[in-house]
């Protein structure tokens, strides 16, 4: 007796060795590696903002919100509360590099990522231990009940930039999670670990792009594999951009459409180099979006007007507002003094496009009709601005100083 049960505390000892050493998926439960022998290929943390706001069970006090990108997902089953998803204690020891520094406040959640070549046993725990490289989604409960999410399918892949192989994913952890549109419970601000598991990639690919994974705005995200910890621009926060101000000579005075007197004066503003006029620059913050518009100066003194009910209408229809104008009035006509050829940044403030946009169209409506020679108040819609194309424009918006030749 006493022989076999030292046989059976050798054996328990043997299987935590082995747990300790790989991680292990056994019936879709992964053991986590206690002494970290996982290649990391790749990793990001982005913060994006969260759904609508929670609705609350009266009885129970649960809050529920419905993923705002997947709630129309209706080409894929749903297949209701999936169990047995992997729970991080430590988020920060992943992701040790981010601090609270700078990151939004409580109406933006982290979408972050991890790409990793593990071993894992598949099946019943009998199987040889098989190489894979796992994507791990990171998904922060920002209620006690999240609904219709999405993890991935056979259009989950990677692919191999140099070689053009493509590696398609061959299952999902939890497993029942794959090709199915699911909800999860469990406690508000606890950080859920799936899984997308794929072909072990060769150790020589680095230049990757991940597709198919739209929850963790992964339709095409490159990733560069000699980085350890990788970050993608196109899903980084811009720094709030800095304009040069402009002087304002008289302030508006019991202020009237139709009487110039009353208009504000301003002079010295930011100048930039002559480009096409309405050329267009985009800065993504979390508090904000920040539209830089290029605009001419035909005259010395020639009058503008900025703001209001302009909006930002992306491609599912939503609105962000103008909050403002920098260094100029808001819905306020102005006069500006410069030289005739000046081009200026005019540059308006919207509410924050979340990352899903990634194009969308300007509207400024048509406005009230004023009193003032050559005055215009008709509308304008400019539709398909790409995001990305935008923020690439940001250079053309560098303070550039006038030189005048008498």
């Amino acid at each position: 007796m006493k022989k076999m049960l030292m046989l059976s505390l050798l054996a328990m000892i043997g299987l935590v060795i082995q747990a300790q050493t790989t991680n292990v998926w056994y019936k879709g439960t992964v053991v986590p590696n206690q002494e970290n022998n996982v290649i990391v290929r790749a990793k990001s943390q982005i913060w994006v903002p969260s759904p609508d706001a929670a609705a609350v069970d009266k009885k129970t006090k649960k809050k529920t919100v419905v993923w705002t990108d997947t709630e129309n997902n209706s080409w894929h089953e749903y297949i209701g509360f999936v169990d047995n998803v992997p729970v991080v204690s430590d988020i920060k020891a992943i992701f040790p590099e981010a601090s609270n520094v700078g990151v939004p406040s409580s109406s933006y959640v982290p979408m972050s990522w991890q790409l990793t070549d593990e071993k894992i046993q598949v099946g019943d725990g009998t199987s040889n231990m098989e190489d894979c490289t796992i994507l791990h989604c990171y998904f922060r409960m920002s209620a006690d009940i999240v609904k219709n999410l999405w993890l991935g399918n056979k259009e989950s892949c990677i692919l191999d930039k140099e070689t053009g192989v493509i590696y398609q994913a061959r299952s999902t952890i939890p497993a029942a999670c794959y090709n199915k549109v699911f909800s999860v419970k469990g406690k508000e601000g606890t950080t859920l670990d799936f899984q997308i598991v794929f072909p072990r990639l060769p150790e020589s690919a680095k230049e990757l792009a991940i597709y198919g994974v739209p929850t963790w705005y992964m339709r095409g995200w490159d990733v560069t594999g000699e980085a350890r910890s990788y970050r993608n621009s196109r899903y980084e926060y811009d720094e709030v951009p800095r304009f040069h101000m402009a002087h304002m000579v008289k302030d508006s005075v019991n202020y009237d459409k139709n009487n110039h007197e009353s208009w504000a004066v301003y002079n010295d503003p930011h100048l930039i180099k002559p480009t096409k006029e309405q050329s267009m620059a985009l800065w993504l913050t979390a508090d904000a979006t920040y539209l830089a518009i290029a605009t001419e100066q035909n005259w010395i003194r020639e009058y503008h007007g900025r703001g209001g009910n302009t909006i930002l209408l992306d491609e599912q229809g939503h609105q962000y507002k103008c909050k403002g104008v920098l260094g100029y009035p808001n819905d306020k006509i102005f006069w500006l003094e410069g030289y005739p050829g000046d081009y200026f940044a005019m540059v308006l403030v919207f509410d924050p496009l979340p990352w899903r946009v990634t194009s969308f169209t300007f509207v400024v409506p048509e406005g009230e009709p004023f009193t003032m020679w050559g005055a215009n108040w008709s509308g304008d819609v400019i539709p398909n601005l790409e995001v990305q194309k935008l923020r690439n424009n940001q250079k053309l918006f560098e303070y550039h100083p006038r030189t005048v030749v008498e």
